[in-house]
């Protein structure tokens, strides 16, 4: 890959990078913009106003004007409180799951040419090994604090982009790109078992397709749910789903389940800077013959506190929609903006 491209992809990840700030109390917002009239210019909007008290409490500011003791909170908690916090920001881009690229990832099964040869009618198209991958994904609030503060509701949209970059043969093209639009209800109930504590519980429903026709369409929709324990430094979840059956005549792809299944188990494991997380999916259902397991390593960059390194490696089936019944064995390495924790 070029400088050019490199810098290029790197500028457009930077630009999802987002800062957080602590969601004030309703009683202390409403103290601190009675405080705070009574010295503002006639000019000053209310909503002027209400940023700057919310500002001010974030920091730890309270309503007497004294700094608060703020209690650390554990990760997955400190995630799910720093979403409400955006809910307060304007402009803000708000992350869903991790955002990464990778400038070369390598695959030793190598990738499936046959879908495209037939689809182009031409045998001698090739795939490199190596490729470029970036995965962008972004959420958005619509309803808040439901049901007295105990639930919310959100949408995003989820990119995941393969690019042959070093395929200077075939022009270079992006062999795959995942497009998955979700929207879902999350609840907070704070049950606690054997020293987890369930932190989180969403149930939605989810669309992916890689948006091609002919030989390369391929395609499902899903209800799911979405369970999270959390341990100080250690997060786990399962995700089970239930597929959403088409026409026979317009699905691509109705083998699915027998590779994907119908659920992944989530561990997120953070020390100090760095986050450790796997991914597994159909192994025990499918007698781990059509399983995956997905690792990633995100580390700390030395003077580069804005991004991270990102180390990937996915081994078997479904890494995108056009391999879901094709065997992957890929490691790649990049930058991490956004992680699950």
């Amino acid at each position: 890959m070029s400088k050019k491209n490199i810098l290029n992809l790197t500028t457009f990840f930077l630009s999802l990078f987002f800062l957080t700030v602590p969601a004030p109390h309703a009683d202390e917002l409403a103290d601190c913009m009675a405080r705070a009239m009574r010295t503002a210019a006639d000019s000053t909007t209310i909503g002027e106003l209400r940023l700057q008290c919310e500002k001010e409490l974030h920091a730890g500011i309270s309503p007497a004007g004294t700094t608060q003791e703020k209690k650390p909170l554990p990760l997955v908690s400190e995630r799910i409180h720093a979403d409400k916090e955006h809910v307060l920001q304007p402009f803000t881009v708000m992350a869903h799951k991790p955002n990464y690229i990778l400038f070369a990832a390598y695959n030793g099964s190598s990738y499936n040419a046959k879908p495209f040869q037939e689809q182009f009618d031409d045998q001698g198209l090739d795939l490199d090994d190596t490729e470029a991958q970036f995965q962008l994904s972004i959420k958005l609030p619509l309803l808040v604090n439901l049901f007295n503060d105990s639930a919310d509701i959100y949408a995003a949209y989820t990119n995941r982009s393969f690019w042959q970059v070093y395929n200077s043969k075939e022009s270079a093209p992006f062999r795959e790109t995942n497009h998955e639009p979700e929207a879902w209800i999350q609840f907070h109930p704070h049950w606690q078992l054997f020293g987890f504590t369930n932190v989180w519980n969403s149930f939605g429903i989810v669309h992916q397709s890689n948006g091609r026709g002919g030989e390369l369409s391929r395609s499902w929709n899903r209800i799911y749910a979405w369970l999270t324990v959390e341990r100080g430094a250690l997060a786990l979840s399962i995700k089970p789903w239930v597929r959403i059956q088409e026409d026979a005549e317009d699905d691509d792809n109705p083998d699915i389940t027998d590779y994907l299944g119908h659920g992944e188990f989530y561990a997120s494991y953070k020390w100090r800077q760095h986050v450790f997380s796997l991914m597994s999916r159909n192994n025990l259902e499918s007698g781990f013959e059509r399983g995956a397991v997905e690792l990633s390593w995100s580390f700390p960059l030395p003077h580069w506190p804005y991004l991270k390194g990102y180390i990937h490696y996915f081994n078997g089936y479904g890494e995108s929609l056009i391999d879901y019944n094709h065997h992957s064995n890929t490691i790649g390495i990049g930058l991490s903006l956004t992680d699950w924790l």
